[in-house]
């Protein structure tokens, strides 16, 4: 059994989570069970996701009743909530990207910009900070400004049509039973995020820590994950 009084290989390392549902969330959770701090920044109604039960935990008298799947992706994590359509809020996130090493978001496709945080005011205000992007399509393309929702992307992707019985025996697409696009992205979004740790120490003498932007899609870590079906399919 691991000792819980053993800091994990990520202390020290704090991580500014702007995302919200599913991707995002399940990505910063995992670097938080690997020690790293994770400050939450929920709108000021919180996370949708505290709202989409049931089922639920804790009593909704008490002002505790948080939906089972807010709790399933937020563990260790602590929690601020912004309004970050307001000066203040945006002051608030600025102080808190500025003493952060990761920052990790899925806003709509310019969203970040509208606020005042593109990458070169980013840059100008934490340079070694490492910027995980979630979008549905990518930031690029016809595609860019649709939002991602798994059961879309898991039937544009191919998956739905590899799941289930086969079409011979009347099997039509079939979604797999957890939104595993947002998983998986999550995921990849999670390695991605270390990858950029560690390559940010390794910078020229004297320009210090240099972080990076990393996009990740729904629809590319979808692709990603299609292996030797995705093989299959470009070599015939």
């Amino acid at each position: 059994m691991p000792n819980p009084s053993v800091p994990g290989p990520l202390a020290g390392i704090r991580v500014a989570d702007c995302s919200t549902v599913l991707a995002g969330p399940y990505c910063t959770m995992l670097l938080a069970d690997l020690g790293a701090e994770v400050v939450k920044v929920e709108p000021p109604e919180g996370d949708a996701t505290r709202t989409w039960g049931p089922p639920w935990v804790g009593d909704e008298a008490a002002g505790t009743r948080t939906a089972a799947y807010f709790l399933a992706v937020n563990r260790n994590k602590r929690s601020i909530r912004l309004d970050l359509k307001r000066a203040e809020g945006r002051e608030v996130l600025r102080r808190l990207l500025a003493t952060s090493d990761v920052l990790v978001e899925n806003f709509r496709i310019g969203g970040l910009e509208r606020l005042g945080f593109d990458d070169g005011a980013l840059d100008a205000l934490n340079p070694g900070l490492v910027h995980l992007a979630i979008s549905g399509f990518g930031p690029n393309g016809p595609d860019a400004q649709k939002p991602g929702y798994d059961f879309v992307v898991q039937a544009v992707g191919g998956l739905m049509s590899i799941t289930g019985d086969a079409d011979a025996e009347g099997g039509r697409p079939t979604k797999v039973g957890v939104a595993i696009t947002d998983v998986i992205t999550g995921l990849f979004g999670a390695v991605s995020i270390l990858a950029g740790l560690v390559g940010r120490g390794r910078t020229v003498a004297g320009t210090g820590p240099r972080g990076q932007r990393i996009d990740v899609s729904l629809l590319e870590s979808t692709l990603a994950v299609l292996v030797n079906q995705a093989q299959n399919a470009f070599a015939t």
